[in-house]
């Protein structure tokens, strides 16, 4: 057990049991959240942050390690079952991985609380949106064809993808409700796509953190383990339940954020 321990110490102090046991809980609860509807960062990163010693940006880092066994195991669910168009998911990704690399290098340099009242107006305008359009994102109605889908597609993925390597919570909860609002995908449909993406979102920023020894593997690795069990069965779930199901996981997630950042900026976090 103590062997355990130094394996997942943190710049060289010792880690807790209980430590341990909060973050693999996180980890699990994350995995679920994260498959089904984004935003599992929001307990992660708060777990990682109180361990003693440990910086914003390895925080970052570890979380992405961690997540990205979740959203490994969740997309191959969404798409053994889903079959998601991979013609609109996967340009989608590329240009995603691509922007969470540039995000990752912005997070090494600037401060998150710059632009976290942008992103809390942009999520109470995601929840309202979601609350008052009860019908949207029960059926697909895709909105563009040809060209224009694929480059509003290409576009949304750019965008989040920086963000996500910048700052990271919900990620998946901005892509699920993109692809229902600009697209006109279902909530089923573009859960299945933004595990896809935000998968290349995290590969994306980790090409970036690992080089630069910002991810603690030790932490990253342990939590990534009960990631996997909480993605995967999330993503079953989700299938299971549909579209409604998981509108009503996205409302609660994303007016879970809102506190949590809105509580951080008064906080001065």
């Amino acid at each position: 057990m103590h062997e355990i321990l130094d394996f997942l110490s943190v710049n060289g102090q010792p880690v807790s049991l209980w430590a341990l046991l909060l973050l693999l809980l996180a980890g699990f609860g994350a995995g679920w959240i994260d498959a089904v509807v984004g935003g599992g960062g929001l307990i992660q990163l708060p777990a990682l942050l109180l361990f003693p010693g440990i910086t914003p940006v390895q925080a970052l880092a570890t979380n992405k390690l961690g997540s990205i066994f979740g959203t490994t195991t969740s997309a191959i669910t969404y798409y053994r079952r889903t079959s998601p168009d991979l013609k609109t998911a996967l340009p989608m990704a590329v240009t995603a991985m691509l922007g969470a690399f540039g995000g990752a290098g912005l997070a090494t340099i600037l401060p998150a609380a710059a632009i976290k009242p942008i992103i809390i107006a942009a999520l109470i305008a995601v929840l309202l949106f979601t609350i008052l359009k009860p019908k949207a994102g029960e059926l697909s109605r895709l909105r563009f064809t040809g060209t224009q889908h694929y480059v509003r597609a290409i576009g949304i993925g750019l965008v989040i993808g920086i963000y996500d390597g910048m700052i990271g919570p919900g990620t998946g909860s901005f892509l699920i409700i993109a692809l229902v609002t600009v697209l006109g995908y279902n909530f089923l449909q573009s859960s299945a796509k933004a595990k896809i993406v935000n998968l290349c979102t995290n590969l994306g920023a980790l090409a970036l953190f690992i080089p630069t020894g910002h991810v603690l593997f030790g932490l990253g690795l342990a939590m990534g383990l009960m990631n996997m069990l909480g993605g995967y069965l999330g993503a079953r779930m989700a299938i299971s339940k549909g579209s409604k199901f998981i509108r009503i996981v996205f409302v609660v997630v994303v007016a879970g954020l809102i506190l949590k950042l809105g509580s951080d900026l008064v906080t001065g976090s």
